[in-house]
């Protein structure tokens, strides 16, 4: 492997409620180079920016809620900054902001504006796709409408190459689409067809049924269905820094901690 490779700690976010520092310093035993937070579970900034500097692991970026950038940009970035990250990644529109809706456009002006405050702190932004956004707006979809909308001087990517593989797209290609544009690049397979209720997976309700696993299931990298071996080159070859593990949901007979390592042990066989 070419690039470091961090975790996305959404990943292991049950560990890090139980035990923040323990679980930080198993990632790093398992021989993760950095970390993508998905929240601090109300820790001290300063005392994160320690421990990642006592642990050895560079803390890259933070996944934060749109919504919450809306009401309080300059507090939350200042909290982030503290720790020492760099990027900022928007993870999720609720439903009602999603394309198809009449809040979307709102959406674009929105992540423009904290796209200004993030540059302000001299903080990059990045926003993270699922496959909701591979919907039609006239002759494109609304995630390359983002792009297209905000410049890339303001707007990174951050393709989350499971989500483009299961909206039907071919991640390789996007990541050659964007290219130039793509810092950091999340790493996860899957197995399965996309279903109404998958999100449930994630813990986002929809219909009240429980998403089968025989019919989507998240995997360890290299366990599922991406080629993985293609969307590491193509990830290479087009300019990214970082290559982030992100496992959604784990499967019964393994815990998350389990499932980085196998995801870390399978990309650094390639």
């Amino acid at each position: 492997m070419k690039l470091p490779i961090a975790v996305q700690l959404y990943t292991l976010r049950k560990e890090m409620a139980e035990d923040f520092e323990g679980t930080l310093k198993k990632v790093k035993e398992i021989g993760y180079d950095g970390v993508e937070f998905a929240g601090i579970c109300d820790k001290d900034p300063l005392y994160i920016k320690q421990l990642c500097e006592n642990l050895g692991l560079i803390p890259i970026s933070a996944h934060v809620p749109y919504l919450d950038l809306l009401e309080n940009a300059d507090e939350l970035i200042d909290t982030y900054e503290k720790i020492g990250v760099s990027q900022i990644v928007i993870p999720y529109l609720l439903p009602e902001y999603r394309p198809g809706t009449e809040n979307f456009l709102s959406v674009i002006d929105g992540i423009r504006k904290i796209a200004d405050i993030c540059k302000a702190h001299d903080m990059a932004l990045s926003y993270h796709n699922h496959d909701f956004e591979f919907e039609k707006l006239g002759d494109e979809y609304a995630l390359d409408k983002i792009y297209r909308e905000i410049p890339e001087e303001l707007l990174k990517t951050q393709l989350d190459t499971c989500w483009v593989k299961v909206a039907g797209e071919d991640p390789v290609e996007y990541l050659e689409k964007y290219k130039g544009r793509i810092p950091t690049v999340h790493l996860k397979d899957f197995r399965g067809h996309r279903t109404a209720n998958m999100y449930e997976l994630i813990g986002v309700k929809t219909d009240g049924k429980t998403a089968q696993s025989e019919k989507f299931q998240f995997k360890p990298c290299g366990y599922g269905v991406q080629d993985m071996p293609a969307i590491v080159d193509a990830a290479t070859e087009n300019g990214a820094k970082w290559f982030i593990v992100e496992q959604d949901d784990i499967e019964p007979d393994k815990t998350a901690l389990e499932s980085i390592k196998m995801s870390l042990d399978y990309l650094k066989s390639l």
